[in-house]
Order: C-alpha cells, then sequence, then structure tokens
C-alpha cells in the first residue's frame, strides 16, 4: 500500500469515528442550542485542541508505548464516562434559559470544557488504540511529519462535522428564544443523553479492567 492509499484509509476510518454520535457530537449540540454559536464554536475549537492532543500521544505510543496501551484502555474508558456523565447530570439539574447565557466568558469556560472532553472521551482513545498503529509506520518514513498530516486530518474532519453541527444547531437555537421553558428541556434532554451514553462507556470500562 502506497502512503498515499494510506492516507485515504485513515481519512475514510477518521471520518466515520467523528460522524458517529457520541459524547463529543453531544457536547458541541448542547452547547450550540442552549448557549448559541459562540459557544457552539468554542465546543468545537476545544475538541480541536483535544484532537491534536491525541495525535501526539498516538505518535508517543506508536514510538514506544504500545505495550502499555491495554492497561490504560479501562481507566480511561471510566474517567472519560465519569467526566461527561458529571457534565450530563449539570445539565439535567439546571435551568438554562437562552437569553441568559453566552459571552466571552462562558465561550472561554465551554473551550476547556471542550478539551477536557475530548482528552477523555473514550472514542477517541479507541481509535487511537486501534488505528494508529497501523497507520502511522517507520516505513512510510519520519513518524513526525505522518503526525502532522494526520493531526491536520483530525482537525479538519472535526472542525467541517462539529462546526457544522454547532451552525445549524444555533439557527434552530432562534426557535427556542421565545420559549425558556422548551430551552430547559432541551438542556435537560441532552443531559440525560450524556448520561446514557456515559452510563454505557462506564460499564464497558469495568470490563475493560
Amino acid at each position: 500500500m502506497t502512503y498515499g492509499e494510506n492516507l485515504w484509509l485513515f481519512f475514510l476510518l477518521l471520518t466515520g469515528i467523528i460522524v458517529v454520535p457520541g459524547m463529543d457530537m453531544m457536547f458541541v449540540l448542547a452547547n450550540a442550542l442552549t448557549r448559541g454559536r459562540a459557544a457552539g464554536l468554542a465546543a468545537t475549537l476545544g475538541l480541536m485542541v483535544g484532537g491534536a492532543c491525541h495525535t501526539l500521544f498516538g505518535t508517543v505510543a506508536v514510538a514506544g508505548l504500545s505495550r502499555l496501551m491495554p492497561a490504560v484502555y479501562g481507566p480511561m474508558l471510566m474517567m472519560g464516562s465519569a467526566y461527561m456523565m458529571w457534565i450530563g447530570i449539570t445539565l439535567m439539574r439546571s435551568s438554562i434559559v437562552v437569553d441568559t447565557v453566552g459571552g466571552g466568558a462562558a465561550s472561554r469556560g465551554v473551550l476547556v470544557q471542550g478539551i477536557v472532553t475530548c482528552l477523555l472521551n473514550p472514542k477517541a482513545w479507541l481509535f487511537i488504540l486501534a488505528v494508529y498503529p497501523q497507520f502511522m509506520t517507520p516505513a512510510y518514513g519520519p513518524l513526525g511529519p505522518q503526525a502532522l498530516v494526520m493531526g491536520t486530518m483530525t482537525v479538519s474532519v472535526q472542525f467541517a462535522v462539529y462546526g457544522a453541527l454547532a451552525v445549524a444547531a444555533a439557527r434552530g437555537r432562534d426557535a427556542l428564544v421565545a420559549n425558556p421553558a422548551l430551552t430547559i428541556r432541551v438542556g435537560r434532554v441532552a443531559g440525560l443523553l450524556l448520561v446514557a451514553i456515559a452510563g454505557y462507556t462506564l460499564l464497558r470500562g469495568f470490563n475493560a479492567l
């Protein structure tokens, strides 16, 4: 397989894992619906930073930590699910009203949450464990340039998918401005979905120990 064919296959797998609904997507959707486009894009940017960190870790893992990966997989699943469950419970207990949220401070907080969310997302760690050792190999040259290309592809697909979702959800948010009760329900339903996904992932983490 040529290097170009290798990258194309990686791109297909990467796009597939990002477009599958999960914790990251729900995080962007919840923030865009309840806080607006700026918060949705801040969430997207946070996930992109996390994606770049995943690429760095994947490179280090391929370079010499592959034997350690199975040992950290279960704990990472549990940590990620616990964090997302906390966010989901916070949303379920909140009474978010569209008119009262937003602004630069809120977006900065969402950015930080997005970074942590991505770093603790078990779907991303599973992708690294399963895929990176197959597509980043010394056979294609130094690992640094390969990591740069794969990292660029990762954040680009994240921006395209999550950014588009944030903008679309923010447009739908306009219908919520005049209906605070509906906004509260949307936030709580999003929180419930996060808790459900996180609970399922937590069980997988226990099984992986």
